[in-house]
């Protein structure tokens, strides 16, 4: 069997002499690196169908891949898991959970009776993402302790996951650099703080009425006791309910980052994908990076939602974007094989004639991200003192999250009685990165009578300042009083291409119209960050310009990468001297058209699997709703089960909450899910003494 691994990478490195482990599926040998998750070694080996669900066969595989569903679940050495958090050991069983899991016998030589431990801090911060981070180094400068808890083995949060450089202010937020560089930065100087003790591989289940927290350290149950909580567990990722929704195939476009990002797995050739904001423009450019080919992008709104410096990229490649359109349905027999999309109204609804089919085995889910708020909502009615930063508070981006870590940070220092203020700076900086993309506009005059000058494409107002920081003449300048403003070149250009090298939305190319006089030829520099081969030094490329039109054809003369060029490449290209303001990229793949169909199945609701866990459609959701009248999402649990299984209602709640808008409900008064006292499953065995007790 060929390994799904990624061979080459154009930002990450590739270490291809990792130790190996061998492990057994379904009784046949199997390799995986040491550590790896179950899933992602799966992935590796070609495996996507994980089981069968014991309510109707259906097959399973994976959606979220962060342990916030239980799509994945598996039989690990006689214990059902969560595949996507449990790691592979050497001579692991792993089995399918076909059915129901068999229960195990006693075991005489296990202890009971044990004290749980009560461990003391002066505060606890659940996540150590950015916001968490960020709030933990301004608590140590003061000295406070604190306790740092995430459910994963290493901190970082979605940071480990972004290849990408980032928006924002390089003084307060480390723009221009990746997000993976970002992540190690705030790690490092965390672990470097004595007053701050970090607990990875520590997920927090539950706060509870006498003040205390309890949290699976390592696999024990242990209880914490903070005099104040800060929670940072950032967004888990919404999902889309059509028919085939719930096929092996079809998930979360941060599982597909997961898997290609962190863990370096292949798992696709061929994928579409739904969203059009930031999230979803992203994993497209993050499949292309991993030489996997994006067949298109469908959002069902008229204007993509991201920033448009994202789209841009995209287009220019080669990728198809089709707004005002939607997934009708995902069609396969046990895996995912095509997907059918339609263009919509401005109502949403499917337009009859206008139905499109890919041939594709992965879509990627981009829809929005949901705050992980549970904990908040328990601590808050049991009356701790509280707070929230990053996306656990509100969606944003990463440097947003930073800030809001910053800024809460200094609000529980106010609250202990410490002298010290919140920087108005920082209030200022939070609107800013907290507030939607500005209109779009002309892009900045072209400059006159200059021979070498950078062409800047920010047509949107976004919070990025990286390129002024770059130039050494200081001659990019935003003239606005915001970061928000667009740059704008004035004066003369070395030709250093500093600001090409760092412009997070690859949105700066450099032109040198004096290249070759005699052929009538100009050089542009283009920034590049695709695998080494995609192009090659002589080789004649199709050209496009901002927004990923056909300019023309130019020549690649030359290929620079350096250390301070941060993993990117700057390609040279030789193209024609009246093109040469124009070309802003180089397309590698011919966009996919669209095979229209003349026949498609309606659409049905007793085919769109709702509760994923139970297996509940969305017609006997609305059936019920209707047949009953209630507005409880509690009462709606206890008739058809929904919310019951092993996510908690993670991932159908919010779908359910749109059924009984749909029914013509206001969501006011509808009475919302009670949250378990924990909040995700906890083994038996982490309440027991005595090691690796089952």
């Amino acid at each position: 069997m060929v390994e799904a691994r990624i061979k080459k990478h154009p930002i990450l490195t590739v270490d291809v002499t990792y130790d190996y482990v061998t492990f057994t599926f379904n009784g046949k040998k199997l390799k995986a690196k040491n550590e790896e998750m179950i899933s992602s070694a799966l992935f590796a080996n070609g495996i996507h169908i994980f089981g069968r669900h014991n309510k109707d066969d259906s097959p399973q595989g994976i959606y979220c891949a962060n342990g916030q569903c239980s799509q994945c679940l598996l039989i690990a050495d006689r214990i059902p898991v969560k595949s996507c958090v449990t790691p592979v050991t050497e001579g692991m069983d792993v089995r399918s959970l076909d059915g129901l899991p068999t229960l195990l016998e006693d075991d005489e030589a296990v202890k009971t009776g044990g004290k749980t431990p009560v461990i003391k801090t002066q505060v606890l911060i659940i996540g150590g993402g950015p916001a968490g981070m960020s709030a933990a180094l301004e608590l140590a400068k003061m000295g406070i302790y604190c306790i740092i808890c995430d459910d994963k083995q290493v901190l970082g949060g979605k940071l480990s996951l972004q290849t990408h450089n980032f928006f924002g202010s390089i003084r307060d937020c480390y723009a221009g650099s990746r997000g993976i560089d970002i992540g190690e930065t705030l790690s490092t100087n965390v672990e470097n703080e004595n007053t701050l003790e970090i607990w990875t591989n520590s997920p927090v289940v539950g706060v509870f009425s006498d003040g205390l927290v309890g949290v699976v350290r390592d696999g024990k149950y242990v209880l914490v006791k903070p005099e104040r909580l800060l929670i940072t567990a950032g967004a888990r990722e919404k999902t889309l309910a059509f028919p085939g929704c719930d096929l092996p195939g079809v998930y979360g476009v941060g599982a597909f980052q997961t898997l290609v990002n962190r863990d370096l797995v292949k798992p696709t050739d061929r994928l579409f994908i739904v969203g059009g904001g930031n999230v979803g423009l992203i994993g497209a450019y993050h499949a292309l990076q991993s030489s996997i080919d994006v067949i298109g992008i469908a959002e069902a709104l008229p204007e993509c939602g991201g920033y448009k410096v994202h789209l841009d990229k995209i287009k220019r490649l080669g990728v198809p974007v089709y707004t005002s359109h939607t997934v009708l349905r995902a069609e396969g027999k046990d895996h995912l094989e095509r997907v059918i999309v339609c263009e919509i109204d401005d109502k949403f609804s499917p337009i009859k004639g206008t139905e499109a089919v890919f041939e594709i085995d992965t879509l990627l889910i981009a829809v929005g991200l949901t705050p992980v708020d549970e904990l908040k909502k328990q601590a808050e009615e049991f009356g701790l003192k509280t707070y929230a930063a990053g996306d656990a508070y509100i969606i944003a981006e990463a440097s947003a999250a930073m800030i809001s870590g910053r800024m809460t940070a200094h609000r529980i220092l106010l609250d202990m009685g410490y002298e010290v203020e919140i920087p108005p700076e920082l209030e200022e900086l939070i609107k800013i990165f907290m507030s939607r993309p500005g209109p779009v506009k002309d892009i900045t005059p072209l400059p006159k009578d200059k021979e070498i000058y950078p062409m800047i494409r920010c047509a949107q107002e976004i919070p990025c300042n990286p390129c002024t920081e770059a130039c050494v003449l200081q001659n990019v300048k935003i003239k606005e009083s915001t970061i928000m403003g667009r740059p704008q070149f004035e004066g003369d250009c070395l030709g250093c291409a500093r600001c090409i090298a760092i412009c997070p939305g690859l949105a700066i190319t450099l032109v040198d119209k004096g290249y070759d006089n005699t052929k009538k030829t100009s050089r542009v520099i283009v920034p590049w960050e695709m695998p080494d081969g995609t192009i090659k030094i002589g080789q004649d490329v199709v050209t496009t310009n901002m927004e990923g039109e056909v300019v023309g054809r130019g020549k690649v003369i030359a290929m620079k990468k350096s250390k301070w060029q941060n993993e990117r490449a700057l390609v040279s290209l030789e193209v024609p001297y009246k093109e040469a303001d124009l070309v802003a990229g180089i397309r590698i793949r011919e966009p996919t058209r669209k095979k229209i169909i003349k026949v498609v199945k309606t659409v049905d609701d007793d085919e769109i699997i709702i509760c994923r866990c139970e297996r509940v459609t969305k017609k006997e959701i609305a059936d019920y709703i209707k047949e009953t009248g209630t507005i409880d999402v509690n009462a709606v649990k206890a008739a058809l089960r929904v919310g019951m299984g092993a996510c908690g209602g993670k991932t159908c709640t919010e779908l359910i909450m749109q059924i009984f808008r749909e029914s013509g409900i206001d969501l006011k008064d509808v009475e919302s899910l009670v949250d378990r006292p924990f909040t995700q499953e906890v083994p038996l065995r982490a309440f027991l003494e005595g090691g690796d007790n089952r």
